[in-house]
């Protein structure tokens, strides 16, 4: 017995109905799926995630990279340390050089670059970049301005490395 046609189709002697209504019953049913199967989407996604609890975060520093930021770790085992440095006006960090990569945020002031084929990078608050490892990547970092410069960076060395290691300046016009 078939029990998809009309109103008492399954008693002795009635008609199932026409085709027609027989279609526009299985379309109803297709649209009816089809329309669940839409809602369903719209659930979001958290809907399924676990909550967290006793969590909180602040956001310290953010900046905004010139271009892409290509970062690289070290081969075998990498320490990360995040820190805050701050340049005071007319301060230096002296020329050096890091046996690994360092992601850094300008969190205030402007910081001004100087690199070892002598090219300037200016970096004012709210931008990043990344300092590129090895020897023969060195730089000195200047505070130009008025205000300090306050930097937020994360290291990327080789376990046991130091933070940086002195280089010797490169020699470039009014580089101090």
């Amino acid at each position: 017995m078939w029990f998809g046609g009309a109103i008492g189709a399954n008693e002795p002697g009635a008609k199932c109905g026409t085709r027609r209504e027989r279609m526009r019953g299985r379309s109803r049913h297709v649209l009816l799926v089809g329309a669940c199967a839409a809602a369903l989407g719209f659930v979001p996604a958290a809907a399924v995630a676990t909550p967290g609890s006793g969590v909180s975060a602040t956001v310290v520093a953010e900046g905004t990279s010139q271009g892409k930021l290509k970062v690289k770790t070290p081969k075998g085992r990498t320490d990360v340390t995040f820190r805050e440095i701050t340049v005071q006006p007319g301060g230096s960090t002296g020329w050096h050089t890091h046996r690994g990569q360092l992601i850094v945020v300008v969190k205030s002031g402007t910081l001004t670059r100087t690199l070892g084929d002598c090219s300037v990078e200016v970096s004012p608050a709210g931008t990043s970049f990344v300092e590129p490892s090895g020897a023969a990547h060195r730089h000195v970092g200047r505070n130009l301005g008025t205000e300090p410069v306050v930097l937020w960076a994360t290291y990327l060395l080789p376990h046991g490395s130091e933070l940086s290691e002195e280089a010797e300046a490169a020699d470039c016009p009014a580089t101090g």
